[in-house]
């Protein structure tokens, strides 16, 4: 019988996940709460309301609490791209 090392319960929290067949929608989250996480500390620093973004953005403030709303994870790349915009930022995505 092989013995697992001290520490090691069972597999891994991304194993278990995949298990239940939803790590592709907790990875989705998360990645939307990191960025919109990001668009609302950027948002803060500059003193920005929701309206003055969504202006800033050329949008309404309904597209901007959308894209702020880590459960929807719907956004387009080019409301990305535009909130990152008027944040002064860039986007950048990459496959690893």
């Amino acid at each position: 019988m092989a013995r697992k090392k001290k520490g090691e319960i069972g597999s891994s929290f991304d194993g278990f996940l995949a298990e239940e067949g939803i790590l592709e929608t907790c990875e989705e989250q998360a990645l939307k709460q990191i960025l919109a996480d990001q668009i609302k500390a950027a948002m803060e620093k500059d003193s920005l309301t929701k309206s003055a973004m969504a202006e800033r953005m050329q949008t309404s403030r309904r597209a901007l609490d959308r894209l702020l709303d880590p459960k929807n994870t719907g956004v387009t790349l080019h409301t990305m791209q535009r909130a990152a915009a008027a944040i002064g930022r860039q986007l950048r995505l990459e496959l690893v």
